[in-house]
């Protein structure tokens, strides 16, 4: 896919004040943690992630979407009336039905003549919004969207320290538990235009390449546990060879359509182990590497472009720099789009 017309105007991200580190994860642990003779600190050693974020007990994904869309509102030159489309695109939701568009588009305010709808794929949602808000914008039907995703990972993670707790779990029974207690929470915005409408710099969204390997579908699953909870099992080791060879292929096709020359990547944030494995498998230089992982932890839908918003408030990418997308999500399925910033 190629655009010739498409911005991302504004971006802006909205976080939790509640932090919970690695280490309070693991006294919370404690007595698993004695039973199995586990080493303490492995939860942090083994990801990378010092902490992630939490939004309090009661906060609605749509709450958190609201957050981020009113922020990124404030940072933009256009109103709230220009938004034509409006796409929630975490992996959480408020209830099935109605869409939790439906209640953030009513908590940020905008207009009743914007077609709203949620977008879920795991990890990849907001990507893929990004994608179908630029086929719209590029084919000249709207000229303006906005795309929130707000993730809360306090029920699975709460859940998760539940089970460990209460089953007579071995070694071997708590690694397909062990991705879920890297989760953490965020919400993140952008507003998607049409170049004419932007004022000042245009950070123009070129393009990109998409590819499916749903061989792999299993590796990872969540769902909902009861009322508030939510349950997720992880074959961690086989998704990071599956989904790096996906990257790998989907890779040589979007370097053959874009380039291979990017002042700077922004990968999904799983840990360090995937983004060094992933890095190696591509042979591209970690140093163009941008990572919030280490203090967010795993945001889901929210990681990737609140971490290229980090980048941005950081002068990590500044004005003229080309920017590499790289996602994924479970399913598996990648998602490798090029920016102009």
């Amino acid at each position: 896919m190629k655009f010739e017309h498409v911005c991302i105007e504004s971006l802006a991200v909205a976080l939790p004040e509640e932090v919970w580190s690695s280490a309070a994860i693991e006294e919370r642990l404690r007595p698993l943690y004695e039973r199995l003779k586990l080493p303490v600190g492995r939860l942090e050693l083994m990801s990378g992630i010092r902490e992630r974020r939490m939004w309090p007990t009661g906060t609605r994904p749509s709450d958190a979407s609201a957050q981020a869309g009113r922020a990124v509102l404030a940072k933009s030159a256009l109103g709230a009336e220009r938004v034509e489309l409006f796409v929630h695109a975490a992996v959480s939701r408020d209830m099935l039905e109605p869409a939790t568009a439906s209640f953030a588009h009513r908590k940020i305010g905008l207009p009743s003549t914007a077609q709203i709808f949620d977008l879920s794929n795991a990890c990849l949602g907001f990507l893929n919004a990004l994608t179908v808000a630029a086929g719209l914008i590029e084919s000249g039907q709207i000229r303006c969207a906005l795309v929130v995703s707000g993730e809360n990972g306090r029920p699975l993670v709460e859940q998760t320290v539940q089970t460990l707790l209460a089953k007579p779990l071995s070694r071997n029974d708590i690694k397909p538990y062990f991705a879920n207690l890297t989760i953490g929470s965020g919400a993140v915005a952008a507003m998607v235009c049409h170049r004419s409408l932007v004022k000042g710099r245009a950070h123009r969204l070129l393009g990109g390449i998409a590819r499916a390997a749903t061989q792999h579908s299993e590796l990872c699953q969540g769902d909902t546990h009861g009322a508030d909870a939510l349950a997720m099992q992880t074959d961690s080791e086989q998704l990071l060879i599956a989904g790096v060879g996906l990257a790998q292929a989907t890779w040589r096709d979007f370097s053959a359509e874009q380039g291979a020359s990017f002042d700077r990547f922004i990968c999904h944030q799983v840990g360090s182990t995937h983004r060094r494995k992933l890095y190696e498998t591509l042979g591209l230089d970690l140093a163009k590497d941008f990572s919030t992982f280490e203090t967010l932890g795993n945001t889901g839908s929210v990681a990737l472009p609140a971490t290229l918003c980090a980048a941005v408030d950081a002068g990590a990418v500044r004005e003229g720099h080309r920017v590499g997308l790289l996602g994924i999500g479970s399913g598996l399925n990648c998602l490798m789009l090029a920016l102009e910033w």
